[in-house]
């Protein structure tokens, strides 16, 4: 089955929501494919793909890492396969559920059809819409929104969101193997690279919902990550230019 569009989700011990999350996104009305990045589960997410691929063939594609490297360099991964491929509109995604797959046919069509060349599943657009969050947490990410906001100028509300449409465009402009963070504070630099090329950076609101299922990936070092690596980046694109 053809497709434009490629929704990227990385994996690390997803076994109990993986079924769910690929079923989810192939029951939508509009046609997408899947392309799970493993970072070598032991879980064996993996293998429980390979048998998925057998009745979704052509539709649903799996590249393994041999270990545990992060969430950027699993992303770049996926959009350096999907380049290859020809895909126009590109998504990250999470396997937990914490984005509504629903709500990829509402990024799709902010690129699609109303001019968006990045679409952001935003959390912040329109007040704070986040479900099963402790009140420490949601400041947390609140705070860090506003810290990046007000360092960088970029007027995104959620910039440490992951539920994002790029079209192709932008992937193809940013520099892959420039990109310095690997945790959360990803999302950020791959933002505001596409908002220095003066990209049109759309927020599409969502409701976030923390997962059910699993163990969460979250920890101290991919904060800290976020909170300094948002100054340097920010240094780096005035005195380093070539980087950007």
């Amino acid at each position: 089955m053809h497709s434009d569009s490629l929704v990227i989700i990385p994996t690390y011990n997803e076994i109990e929501n993986i079924d769910l999350i690929i079923d989810a996104v192939f029951q939508l009305d509009k046609a997408f494919h899947i392309l799970i990045v493993d970072d070598n589960s032991p879980d064996g997410t993996a293998q429980r793909v390979k048998e998925l691929q057998k009745q979704n063939e052509g539709r649903l594609f799996l590249a393994e890492r041999e270990e545990k490297a992060g969430l950027g360099t699993a992303y770049i991964h996926g959009f350096k396969w999907a380049l290859e491929r020809h895909y126009e509109y590109i998504f990250e995604m999470d396997a937990d559920f914490s984005h509504n797959p629903k709500d990829l046919v509402r990024l799709y069509e902010a690129c699609a059809e109303q001019g968006a060349d990045v679409a952001v599943g935003s959390r912040y657009v329109k007040g704070v819409n986040v479900v099963n969050w402790s009140l420490d947490r949601v400041l947390l990410s609140y705070g860090a929104s506003f810290y990046v906001k007000l360092i960088t100028g970029m007027r995104v509300h959620d910039p440490t969101a992951g539920f994002i449409c790029y079209r192709r465009i932008v992937i193809e402009n940013i520099k892959l193997d420039k990109i310095q963070f690997v945790g959360y504070a990803f999302q950020i630099e791959m933002k505001y690279k596409a908002h220095l090329k003066k990209f049109n950076i759309k927020e599409v609101p969502i409701v976030f919902t923390d997962r059910i299922r699993g163990t969460s990936k979250m920890n101290s070092k991919i904060i800290s990550e976020a909170v300094f690596g948002v100054l340097s980046m920010k240094f780096r694109s005035i005195f380093n230019k070539k980087d950007f």
